[in-house]
Parts: structure tokens; sequence; C-alpha cells
């Protein structure tokens, strides 16, 4: 059985994010329809699915058109077993990062975790926060 939040994402060059998810992100095909530019991807626990525009379904709303970069407003945050390795493939494929490597620590309730993260953007700007779990850690005291 599936998570029971799998983002699907329209793109408008499936071979290109298809390359971008498996070659440089480390996902892995789960499954797919090339007849229809379709891919059920996982990396880890995450699951994701890429949809070529204008093949299979392509959900629409009506007076808002699809245009570049998709997602805005948007970040998929995906846990990762090494940000550096992800990182090395980005680099050597000449791919930026929309936000570089860092340690954030975010309160949750009465203690904090940590993600060492980055935000790269993927061939359709769709934006993919990966990061590796810091853990936890007692809060710093404010005062």
């Amino acid at each position: 059985m599936g998570n029971a939040l799998v983002p699907e994402l329209a793109v408008s060059d499936w071979q290109m994010s298809r390359a971008f998810y498996l070659d440089l992100i480390g996902f892995e095909v789960a499954y797919e329809r090339p007849e229809e530019g379709f891919s059920f991807l996982v990396l880890g626990q995450a699951q994701l699915m890429i949809d070529q525009i204008g093949i299979g379904r392509t959900f629409e709303i009506e007076n808002a058109p699809i245009e570049r970069p998709f997602g805005r407003g948007l970040n998929l945050q995906i846990l990762v077993p090494s940000v550096e390795d992800i990182l090395t493939r980005l680099t050597a494929a000449g791919v930026g990062l929309s936000l570089a490597l860092e340690e954030k620590w975010y309160r949750r309730d009465d203690h904090e975790v940590g993600n060492r993260q980055f935000v790269v953007a993927d061939p359709d700007g769709y934006l993919l926060r990966l990061f590796e779990d810091l853990g936890r850690r007692d809060l710093a005291f404010v005062g």
C-alpha cells in the first residue's frame, strides 16, 4: 500500500524529468507507463509521480494556464540518506541550487528537530527540499 499522500507532478518533458529524478536525485522507478509519459518513483519511503502534460490525464484549472515554473509556492520536503551524494551529482551536471546547503533547526513543541538541507528546482521549476535528519535537541533558552 502506498503513502496516504503521493504528489503527481505534471511535467513538460517526461524523459528529461525522469532522468533528473533518477540520475541526479536518486529515485527509482516502482512502475511506469511510458506510452502515457507516466512514472511512479520511490526514494526510501518518499513516493512521487510524474506525468507528461498532454499525453495522459492533465488536471487543469479553467482560465489558469500551466506555465513554468510549475508549483509556485510549494516545496516538497524529501528525506534522503545523504545530501552530499545528491549535491555531488547536481554539481557535476551543472544544476544550480535555489537554497544552498544549510543546517536548520525547527521548534517542535518542547524541543527542536534539525535538518541538513538544500533546495533545488527540477526541470519544470518544482522545488525539492532534500534533507538529512539531524535528530532532536533541547530548546535553547530564549528570554
